[in-house]
């Protein structure tokens, strides 16, 4: 059985609110959050926990409207210059049952009006938790290329995110792999089309490119001491 989640309606909400970034006109427009964006993405997000689970048992797709899988759309302006108070995207995170934050293994989502893709892996790690890594990368190579570079994961994905500049410490810049090991970001994504997005089959497109990105995963939960 095929289902639409989300509809084209939810990208005109979200080009409206970035047109009228305050709280006012959100609270005037707030049944239509509901109903084109938050309980899409929740159905969703529910719809996905059985595809989830043949993945891998230890990732979660949380339904709870605060804390749960779907990014609130409250944005934290007490640090940043930009003080409009919401977000004018709609992102989706399904962690590790072990993780804390978004600096843990995922599997992700972004909706944008021109900016929908999804992504894969370990974004910003704390520095111990890069070495891990890193040192997981150097001590299995083979594992580690068959992982990033196998040709079902490279047909959707592209590995990207922010490197350092130079070696990091304890790895010469003459290692075989030393553009990996730079990485600050152990991510890959891949660009998603609204047409996709707003099709009855997106949930088993995006079921298909996360199964895709299994053995990503599985390394990097092996090298951060977390099952898969």
């Amino acid at each position: 059985m095929t289902t639409t989640y989300f509809t084209p309606k939810l990208f005109e909400f979200l080009r409206d609110l970035e047109e009228n970034n305050d709280r006012d006109w959100f609270k005037a427009h707030q049944s239509d959050y509901e109903r084109y964006v938050r309980e899409p993405a929740l159905d969703f997000i529910n719809d996905f926990a059985a595809p989830l689970r043949s993945i891998s048992e230890h990732f979660v797709a949380d339904t709870r409207k605060v804390g749960g899988s779907l990014f609130r759309i409250q944005r934290d302006t007490r640090f940043g210059k930009d003080k409009t108070p919401y977000k004018t995207n709609t992102g989706m995170q399904f962690r590790h049952v072990m993780a804390k934050d978004a600096h843990a293994p995922g599997f992700y989502i972004n909706l944008q009006p021109g900016e929908c893709y999804m992504g894969v892996g370990l974004w910003r790690p704390e520095t111990k938790v890069a070495y891990q890594i890193r040192e997981h990368i150097d001590a299995y190579p083979t594992e580690w290329k068959r992982a990033s570079r196998g040709k079902r994961f490279t047909d959707v994905f592209t590995i990207g995110g922010d490197s350092l500049i130079r070696p990091p410490r304890g790895f010469d810049e003459d290692h075989p792999l030393i553009e990996d090991l730079k990485r600050k970001d152990f991510i890959a994504s891949t660009r998603l089309t609204q047409k996709q997005v707003t099709s009855d089959h997106f949930l088993k497109d995006f079921s298909d490119y996360n199964k895709r990105a299994a053995p990503f995963m599985k390394f990097l939960c092996e090298a951060v001491g977390v099952q898969f």
